[in-house]
């Protein structure tokens, strides 16, 4: 009778385990209990994470990436943070398959990405935002639902931000500007919730009219573009027109000085001369009457083609000259 018939006939000195069998429970038993506690006594902190430690549900310590020790059995309780790691939220759109050529599914959230402008026109604003954790502490226990306060925050100051802005701003001129506020604003309400979320980016995707409003939108566009192309077209002709003109103008000032100028100093320098001629004939009247003959016919005599000098005393000269054969320039 084996060990098993005897326990089945009821017979209490029967229902003994043999000691080998009692071992190896004993050894199973001391094994479960050595994992249980190796297991609760170590833990790993991955290389993007930090372990935050509560001992009873009370705030211990912050581990740093490694193998650590703590109280096992429950006692202390460890949650891993990746504070690493840039998550990222999607407004307006989804990711549908990311990879090397990241698909998209657009539309399908239409209540958070259509929007009223500050000029009451409606825009659909799609954008994201990318975050990671700064604070473990505050992350884990100061708010619940960090991800639903990100999305609510971040929705709310989109709204607020668009609507301070006209449609041509929000959809053309002023997207950059748009983003950096709305960042700006969102970290501001996270930084009051204490949630330990740091904004790294917030960047606008894409931001068009609604489908319905395209054509129109598109129509008002082209009426603008032509309306530019027309101002720069005629700033062109006024830039090259008023400065040639400018230019003409300015010449001509000049030479009208230019010409005045001389006109005034050889006026002086005439009036000049005739003074000091003047002055100069007043204290010798005689020399300076010379002088002044002498002078005059140094200019005039050269340009006269045939001179006769006649001597007043000089009697029956004309019968003596032959004036038919006589050329220009001879005495």
């Amino acid at each position: 009778m084996n060990w098993a018939e005897q326990a089945a006939s009821g017979n209490p000195r029967s229902f003994k385990l043999r000691p080998n069998v009692k071992k190896i429970i004993i050894g199973v038993i001391v094994g479960i209990l050595a994992i249980i506690f190796l297991s609760t006594l170590l833990y790993q902190v991955g290389t993007d994470e930090v372990g935050v430690t509560v001992r009873f549900g009370k705030y211990i310590a912050t581990t740093q990436p490694g193998l650590h020790v703590k109280i096992p059995y429950g006692i202390d309780r460890v949650a891993k943070v990746p504070v690493k790691r840039v998550q990222k939220e999607e407004f307006g759109f989804r990711t549908a398959r990311p990879g090397v050529r990241t698909e998209y599914v657009k539309g399908i959230a239409l209540d958070e990405s259509l929007m009223l402008t500050g000029d009451l026109n409606s825009a659909v604003v799609e954008w994201i935002v990318q975050y990671r954790i700064a604070d473990p502490v505050n992350y884990l226990f100061k708010v619940r639902h960090v991800r639903d306060i990100i999305r609510d925050a971040s929705e709310s100051v989109m709204r607020q931000v668009v609507g301070d802005r006209s449609v041509d701003e929000v959809i053309i001129l002023s997207r950059r500007e748009i983003a950096l506020e709305a960042e700006k604003q969102l970290q501001i309400i996270l930084d009051n919730y204490e949630t330990g979320i740091q904004v790294v980016t917030l960047e606008l995707k894409d931001v068009n009219p609604p489908d319905l409003v395209k054509p129109a939108f598109n129509e008002v566009n082209e009426a603008k573009q032509e309306k530019e192309k027309m101002v720069n077209e005629a700033w062109e002709a006024y830039n090259q027109a008023v400065p040639k003109a400018s230019g003409e103008a300015e010449r001509t000032i000049r030479q009208a000085e230019g010409y005045a100028l001389n006109r005034v100093n050889r006026a002086e320098g005439d009036a000049n001369k005739f003074l000091a001629v003047w002055q100069e004939y007043t204290r010798s009247k005689d020399v300076t009457r010379r002088r002044l003959y002498l002078e005059t016919m140094n200019e005039v005599l050269p340009k006269i083609g045939r001179k006769y000098i006649v001597d007043s005393d000089q009697k029956g000269l004309v019968p003596l000259l032959r004036l038919e054969g006589v050329e220009g320039g001879e005495r």
